[in-house]
């Protein structure tokens, strides 16, 4: 009994001096190992949600997040000017789920973000909102990353969800029951051929 309590300080004290070697070469290199957040939002002034698009984390997600982390996550997230946000997208609903969502929730809960959802958010503060952000709060500005269409019909749906004039979105939709078809095969004269 007493050999194990030697050998387990004997690893204890190994374990701390280990950690404490560690810490000094770290602090004596004076360079960062890491960069985590909340100071990557200090260190470019960006908010979390350039990288990071769903309530997990999870990112890089978005083209920016992508190509920060490319380029060795620099002080300076790059600039993706004539890029949209989301290429091809038209529909409110989807535009909120992609930009909007990893925040204020699936169905304007809200998670990080306010809620929206019956809030009664006007369409001036939601239009400038988007287009500006709210840089104490951490929402990003998306000035130039939708096309009028898309940013209408984004502020349409915001909109409506922060009146209750429009339902938000369900977080799941019911499908069909499967419907199984039998088939002959005419080489095995059975149902379902194999």
């Amino acid at each position: 009994m007493k050999k194990l309590i030697i050998r387990l300080s004997q690893y204890a004290v190994i374990a701390a001096l280990s950690f404490f070697v560690i810490a000094a070469v770290g602090i004596i290199m004076g360079e960062n190992l890491a960069h985590a957040l909340p100071e990557y939002v200090d260190r470019t002034g960006e908010p979390c949600s350039t990288c990071h698009v769903n309530p997990g984390g999870g990112g890089p997600r978005t083209a920016r997040g992508s190509l920060w982390v490319a380029q060795g996550r620099p002080d300076q997230v790059p600039e993706l000017e004539n890029v949209l946000y989301a290429p091809g997208v038209a529909d409110g609903v989807e535009l909120y789920d992609n930009a909007c969502a990893s925040c204020h929730g699936a169905s304007g809960e809200g998670l990080f973000g306010v809620a929206i959802t019956g809030s009664g958010i006007t369409e001036s503060q939601i239009r400038s909102t988007i287009l500006l952000g709210r840089e104490r709060s951490g929402m990003p500005g998306y000035e130039g990353q939708f096309s009028d269409e898309q940013f209408e019909a984004l502020i349409t749906y915001v909109t409506g969800i922060a009146s209750g004039e429009i339902e938000p979105a369900p977080d799941t939709y019911p499908l069909p029951p499967g419907k199984l078809e039998c088939v002959s095969n005419p080489d095995t004269e059975k149902c379902g051929g194999n």
